[in-house]
């Protein structure tokens, strides 16, 4: 594993070493660790920071180009329990390093108010060689003249690109593969949504705090010319494959020097009933932060061993995916308040949808409310705790019936310190129990605890 590492690595700088030579070559200014106006720093100074920022562009002055990276080496103690009698027992764990997971960002700017970003994840536990994870090309200028462009402009931000998709403002806080500087916790939620797709969103800046978006994808986790999900059979009755549409509308304004309010409603709709699916609650391509909690032993015999319980196959340890693969609508409310160090953030979800091949949709809902204190020196200290909480209709799989109001909740505690605006300290303790679960899963009064450290670089 080592050896395929560092040659995986060595192999994906070359190439984008040498993807981005010409790039580098003719560029007026290349930096490492900077960030360009209206898009998110990568360091501590990202924190609280959410969609594209509406400010004044400045002088272009030629091509520009920025490196930045985010990597996280973690520590659990993670230890779970079940009350299934007989099946594969639960994995057997220890304390123990995590593998370190790292992603590469490029950003460039390429004309007067025209921006690029290109992620990529290195490596992550769901995908430990070279990953592209999206790219975009943002507008806060169009490159043609006349005064109707000029104004549009002076409100309007276009992101077009293979890109994470912007439901939610939970997904600015979470964490994701290396970069996990922006989350004061060591995982995500529960239900995680987020995905990237291919498509447009188009934001507005109302002034006065008032925003919104609107946006439309091809409704999948990568491109497809597919009319169904099986090139061996006739297409399935109905249409195969259809765009997400998506959208938001908030509140965001720093009312006085110590208090900030933000508020926002946002909604995701795919009606597709087939092709490759849609992967909204499924779309992370790095995994958990939590190793193997609630996953299965080996099964059989110990030359079958090797492709049962890995880590990448079991890369979303204590999670729920609700299984919404088609015909899918969601809505997620959030609420932000910021008073000197004390933060406060929540959310509640409501989702509906099914999955492929199933006649009826399933319902489920995620709450999660979370308080955060900075204080020292410019805030490089913190504390907080969070609930999370999900109730969910759930299909029927291999030895398992359909399961009905299943309950998973979550109470986490967590400290940090920034020893430097672009490297983090943290730690986390959490309890989640799972209620409600059918006797042949093994999940079946399921619970986990422990903590996990992580040391963190963001630049």
């Amino acid at each position: 594993m080592k050896t395929t590492l560092k040659s995986n690595f060595a192999k994906a700088a070359a190439a984008l070493f040498i993807a981005g030579a010409p790039a580098l070559v003719n560029a007026q200014e290349v930096t490492v660790g900077k960030t360009f106006e209206n898009m998110r720093a990568y360091d501590k100074s990202g924190i609280n920071v959410f969609e594209p920022k509406k400010e004044a562009t400045g002088t272009f002055d030629g091509l520009k180009f920025n490196i930045g990276a985010g990597f996280t080496q973690a520590y659990q103690g993670l230890k779970h329990e079940t009350d299934r009698v007989g099946g594969v027992p639960l994995y057997h764990m220890s304390p123990g390093f995590n593998n370190a997971s790292a992603n590469l960002t490029f950003d460039a700017l390429l004309a007067d108010g025209i921006r690029l970003n290109l992620t990529t994840y290195l490596s992550s536990r769901h995908h430990n060689e070279t990953w592209v994870k999206a790219g975009y090309i943002q507008f806060d200028k169009l490159p043609f003249k006349g005064q109707f462009w000029d104004d549009l402009m002076k409100f309007t931000t276009i992101k077009i690109g293979h890109m994470e998709v912007n439901y939610g403002d939970a997904h600015f806080r979470r964490s994701d593969g290396g970069s996990t500087l922006y989350n004061p916790f060591a995982e995500n939620y529960i239900m995680d949504s987020f995905a990237t797709e291919i498509g447009a969103e188009i934001y507005f800046n109302g002034g006065n705090g008032l925003f919104g978006m609107v946006g439309a994808t091809g409704g999948t986790i990568r491109g497809t010319i597919d009319s169904t999900n099986n090139q061996l059979l006739a297409a399935p009755a109905g249409i195969s494959k259809m765009p997400s549409f998506l959208g938001k509308v908030g509140y965001d304004k720093q009312i006085d020097e110590k208090l900030r309010v933000r508020v926002a409603a946002s909604i995701y709709h795919n009606n597709a009933v087939a092709a490759a699916g849609n992967t909204l609650y499924g779309g992370d391509r790095t995994g958990s932060n939590y190793f193997m909690v609630m996953e299965p032993a080996y099964a059989g015999t110990v030359a079958a061993q090797g492709a049962a319980s890995t880590y990448a196959n079991n890369a979303f340890s204590g999670r729920l995916n609700p299984g919404f693969g088609r015909k899918i609508t969601a809505a997620q409310f959030n609420g932000f308040v910021k008073y000197t160090g004390l933060e406060l953030f929540g959310t509640y979800e409501v989702a509906k949808g099914r999955a492929y091949g199933a006649a009826d949709k399933r319902d489920a809902n995620q709450y999660a409310i979370e308080g955060i204190y900075r204080f020292g020196k410019n805030e490089n200290l913190f504390i907080g705790a969070r609930y999370n909480g999900v109730k969910a209709d759930l299909a029927a799989t291999t030895g398992t019936p359909v399961q009905n109001d299943v309950k998973v909740d979550r109470i986490s505690g967590a400290a940090g310190w920034f020893l430097t605006n672009n490297i983090l300290l943290k730690g986390e303790y959490s309890v989640q129990k799972y209620k409600d679960f059918d006797a042949t899963d093994i999940r079946y009064g399921g619970k986990f605890n422990g903590y996990v450290i992580q040391a963190v670089i963001g630049f």
